[in-house]
Order: C-alpha cells, then sequence, then structure tokens
C-alpha cells in the first residue's frame, strides 16, 4: 500500500496546533525559560511553520529585519533590554507611580518595573496571550542570531561586537548625530548577518517608528542577554501572574466595558432609542457626519466626503482633525474613553434631526428612514481575536438593574475590518458570505446585508466568499494559506475576529434572545496585505493613505444600509 505522505500545509497546520498547545500548557504552569525545554519546543514549531510575516526566520545567521521591526512596534519600548517579562492582568499598575509604555501598533499598559523586568497587561483575552508569546519566540529566535554573530571561534567577542558596544555606551553621553553612523551600520551588518544597505534601510524604518528604540540598542540588548545566557547562566524568564491565569477565559474586562456603555446610553435617554453597532476605526463614522459642516466644505455627497477623507488622514493635517472631533463633540457624538481594561474606545452617536440631515448631506442615500425615533450609532474600535466575541456577547445583553433587565433595542451590527487578501491586493475590499475558524472547521455561514453590488463603479476590486479567522495572523505561511485559497473552503481572505463576533451574534439572536433574530448583519474587510506574496505582508508597512478609499467606501455602505433600514 502506498503511503501518502502530508503535505507542507498538513505539517503546517500540525506546527500550530503543537504551539498553540505548548502556549496553553505553559500559561498554566506560570513561567518558562526561553532557551529551556519549553522555550525550545516553541522555537522549534516556530520554525517549522516559517511563517510569512517572520521572512528568513529559519536562516541560521541572517537576522529577519523586517519582521523585527512588526514585532517591535507592537512590544513596549526597551523590553529587548529585559531579561525578565511578567505577563499580568490589570492589578493596579495604573494607579501607582510607574508610566505606562504603550506600543505604538498594539494598545497594552505596560510597566518597566526596573532595568530588568517588564510588566506587559494582558486584557484581550487569549488571543492577546498568544500574539506576545508568539513575538517573543521569534525575538529570542533572533537574539540568539546576534549572540552567536558576536562571537569569535573560541567564544570570545570580535571587533563589530566590541565596536557597537562603544557606540551603545557613547549614545548614553553623546547624541546620534556624533556617532559615525556609517562605521556602525558596516559593524552592525556583521552582527546581523545582513548587507550594509540591508542594515541602513531597516536603521531608517527603525528611526522612523513610533515608540521604536534606536537599531543600535535593539542589536546590542538583544544580543548581550543572549550571550549572558550562554556564558553567564543569565537566564531569561516569561512569567504569568496568577491574576492573569485565572481570569483568561472569563468576561472580566468587556462586561464592565459594555455595563459602562449601556449605563450612559441610559442616562442621556437613549437606552431604547434603535441602535446600531459598528465595529470600526475612531474617524471614518465621525468624519463622514461631521466633517464637511466642521471645515466648511462646499462640495456635495459621496465625492466630497471621500476629498475631506483624504485631508483628514493626512498626518500634517492634526489641524484639522481636531477641528472636527471637537465639532463632533458639540453636536450630538460623545466619546467614552476606556477605563476598563479592553483598550476599545467608544463613541456614540446621537442622530437627531440636525445630524441625520448632516449624514444624509455628506451620504448619497435614499430618505427612507422615517420614525420619529432618531437611531443611535455606538461604534466600538476593532476588537483583538477571541475579544471580539467577549465584547459583542456582553454588549448584546440586556442591562440588569435591581434584578430588571433592559434590553437595547439593537437594529443592525456591522463590522469593518482589515484583513489579508487571497484574491486580490493591497487595497481591496473583501465581502464575506461566511466566516471559518482555522483548525477547526466551525464555521458561520449568515445574510450579509453587504454584496458587490453596494460596490459597483468603484476604483478597488471586490470580492465575495469565505473568510478565514485565523488564530494568529503572524503565524500564516503561504503554505496554509494556498490551501485555504484552492481547496474546496475557497477562502478570499483571513482575518481574526469575524467568528468570534458572528458567535456572539448567533448566540444572543438565536439562543439567548436578547436581540431580535432579524438584526441585520453587514460585513466588510479592506485588504491591509497580501501574505501570499512576499513583500506585502504587515511586516512591509500600513497601508497608508492607500487605505482611505477602501476605509470609506465601506463605512458609506454601512451608513447607507442603517439609514435606509426599517428604524
Amino acid at each position: 500500500m502506498k503511503i501518502t505522505q502530508p503535505s507542507r500545509a498538513h505539517i503546517s497546520r500540525a506546527a500550530i496546533d503543537r504551539l498553540y498547545i505548548e502556549m496553553r500548557h505553559l500559561i498554566q504552569r506560570g513561567k518558562y525559560k526561553p532557551r529551556g525545554r519549553s522555550g525550545s519546543a516553541m522555537i522549534e514549531s516556530l520554525l517549522e511553520l516559517n511563517p510569512e510575516i517572520y521572512g528568513s526566520i529559519n536562516d541560521p545567521l541572517r537576522v529577519e529585519l523586517d519582521g523585527l521591526l512588526y514585532v517591535f512596534e507592537r512590544l513596549p519600548e526597551g523590553i529587548e533590554e529585559c531579561c525578565y517579562i511578567k505577563l499580568i492582568s490589570r492589578e493596579g499598575l495604573e494607579n501607582s507611580t510607574f508610566e505606562p509604555l504603550i506600543p505604538a501598533k498594539r494598545r497594552r499598559n505596560c510597566y518597566r518595573i526596573d532595568d530588568q523586568q517588564m510588566y506587559v497587561e494582558m486584557t484581550r483575552g487569549n488571543s492577546d496571550v498568544y500574539d506576545i508569546l508568539t513575538h517573543l519566540t521569534f525575538l529570542y529566535n533572533e537574539a540568539e542570531k546576534i549572540g552567536k554573530n558576536a562571537l569569535d571561534s573560541r567564544g570570545n567577542a570580535n571587533r563589530a561586537w566590541k565596536s557597537i558596544k562603544k557606540i551603545v555606551n557613547n549614545l548614553k553621553s553623546e547624541s546620534e548625530e556624533e556617532i559615525d553612523i556609517e562605521v556602525g551600520l558596516t559593524y552592525m551588518s556583521m552582527l546581523l548577518g545582513r548587507t550594509y544597505d540591508e542594515t541602513a534601510q531597516a536603521y531608517k524604518r527603525f528611526g522612523a517608528a513610533k515608540d521604536v528604540n534606536n537599531l543600535f540598542k535593539i542589536v546590542y540588548s538583544m544580543g548581550k542577554l543572549s550571550i549572558e545566557e550562554s556564558i553567564d547562566k543569565n537566564d531569561r524568564e516569561i512569567s504569568m501572574s496568577s491574576a492573569l491565569v485565572s481570569m483568561l477565559g472569563h468576561h472580566i474586562y468587556g462586561e464592565k466595558w459594555a455595563t459602562n456603555i449601556k449605563m450612559f446610553l441610559k442616562s442621556k435617554g437613549l437606552l431604547g432609542r434603535p441602535v446600531h453597532v459598528i465595529s470600526a476605526n475612531m474617524h471614518s463614522v465621525m468624519n463622514l457626519v461631521f466633517a464637511r459642516q466642521a471645515l466648511g466644505s462646499s462640495s456635495t455627497k459621496d465625492q466630497a466626503s471621500m476629498e475631506v477623507a483624504h485631508d483628514l488622514s493626512d498626518d500634517n493635517n492634526q489641524d484639522l482633525r481636531k477641528r472636527v472631533k471637537q465639532y463632533a463633540l458639540s453636536n450630538g457624538m460623545y466619546e467614552l474613553k476606556d477605563q476598563t481594561g479592553t483598550n476599545l474606545s467608544v463613541q456614540i452617536f446621537d442622530l437627531d434631526d440636525k445630524n441625520m440631515s448632516f449624514l444624509k448631506e455628506n451620504v448619497n442615500c435614499a430618505d427612507i428612514c422615517t420614525s420619529s425615533q432618531a437611531p443611535v450609532i455606538i461604534v466600538m474600535d476593532y476588537a483583538f481575536g477571541e475579544q471580539a466575541y467577549e465584547t459583542m456577547d456582553e454588549l448584546l445583553k440586556p442591562l440588569e438593574l435591581d434584578e430588571t433587565k433592559i434590553p437595547m433595542n439593537i437594529k443592525s451590527i456591522n463590522i469593518m475590518g482589515k484583513a489579508g487578501t487571497l484574491s486580490g491586493k493591497k487595497g481591496d475590499i473583501m465581502i464575506p458570505t461566511a466566516h471559518v475558524i482555522e483548525g477547526r472547521g466551525d464555521n458561520y455561514p449568515f445574510t450579509n446585508e453587504l454584496g458587490i453590488d453596494n460596490f459597483r463603479d468603484i476604483e478597488v476590486d471586490v470580492f465575495e466568499g469565505n473568510m478565514i479567522t485565523v488564530l494568529g495572523t503572524s503565524l500564516q505561511n503561504q503554505d496554509i494559506l494556498r490551501y485555504f485559497h484552492k481547496s474546496s473552503w475557497a477562502a478570499i481572505g483571513l482575518e481574526m475576529e469575524g467568528a468570534h463576533y458572528q458567535k456572539a451574534i448567533q448566540a444572543n439572536s438565536k439562543i439567548r434572545k436578547s436581540i431580535t433574530p432579524d438584526v441585520q448583519v453587514r460585513y466588510a474587510y479592506y485588504a491591509s496585505d497580501n501574505p501570499l506574496h512576499t513583500g506585502s505582508t504587515l511586516a512591509s508597512g500600513s497601508l497608508g493613505l492607500d487605505g482611505v478609499v477602501p476605509t470609506y467606501l465601506i463605512t458609506i455602505e454601512i451608513l447607507k444600509g442603517i439609514l435606509e433600514s426599517k428604524c
């Protein structure tokens, strides 16, 4: 009998399973050492998986620079200097004198306790923990490469290492302009196993990144801890607090977050009004409702809204953004800054007669909504992975006061997200017809009120089909993604929240009866990356202004659907 050999997709899938089993085990154990048995097992699984976003992770000498920047933009500044990293829940450090460090592209409160220890708050559930453990595993693997490249055949520090050490020490007392950068980059390229040009380009990218250390300091700190562990046996360690371990899987933060929203609605007399929930960014809905009036634009309808959106998305126009926000806060928009730990900000829009008029001027839609009860829009910031289930599930439940349940009048739930495309290119739009959870086959088909017909005659391509909800975007490689795309799953893209949102919607509409079964659901994603093409992954950088068009096209269609729905 011929034995069928497993495909690369099967091998990669098994590597992901092992990685998550190992991480779940380590969470229960409470601590591990990156170079110990458990840490080594995680590194082996990650190397076997060879995720696309981590590029040259499998090269024993070449440090992966794009992946390194991707990781450091999502980790707290200075974490590379710390031997001890502790993952905690919200345990009171927010009331201490420690200054919170918040990564630029992954909102977490982090605290540098001393020279060697960093505390990182994990308040977004299991996905948050898996995410940071994956990044740290990659980080330690690359640190080992730097440590090896820093030593000669007899285990002594080589000239390149001594030179980088001198530069970093000088940076403590001198400005960067006083350092001979070109000499430093030449030596650093030896430690990184990269060309001078690759190192110089990386140095510029790290320098332009927000809240990320200088690349000289990063390389030196990573190599230093690796060498100290090898020679001095000063082991690095990652641990989890007992409070974090006990809270994972429970809706501690999501319940507080949702209750705050409902209590605010009640205080403003909005709880019984028709409510439309939108998961999106914190600017596109606000800009479409208020920007033209705030800025005095004389143009009209959708095209004008798009022109204003481009202006407001330019980082050089901070004053314009402030003007729009101040106008919005004075004309029926409320902003709820999160104090619960979810890191999800919320905007609430009271679309009274005046603001409904604003919106209809800005969005070219029919005047169908005739109810005397003006709709209320709740815009919640992007959730992260499994946090989507926790927050949406808690939001859709009735408000409980003195043993009385007060349900919200939910009319529609709208999800605008960013996702990796398997069918097109960056900036395209994807319309899901079902979400499938990676590795389990749990599937959630649904009726999407949005379709390709909503996006006719536009300047971007639109795809409709199944979406894969993955356990982590940083764990995908091309073998797995091609399988999702080419097999009978026929996936058009991948993201991290869709199935979790839909699980909460179905539970509350079909089982708990918290919302009506005919609640309208709209999903649409814009392509932030194409992981099937090297150089187009998330590690290659954000969409920037190229993301403005799909973001606002989707927002316009969501708002049209809300205005044209029965109030």
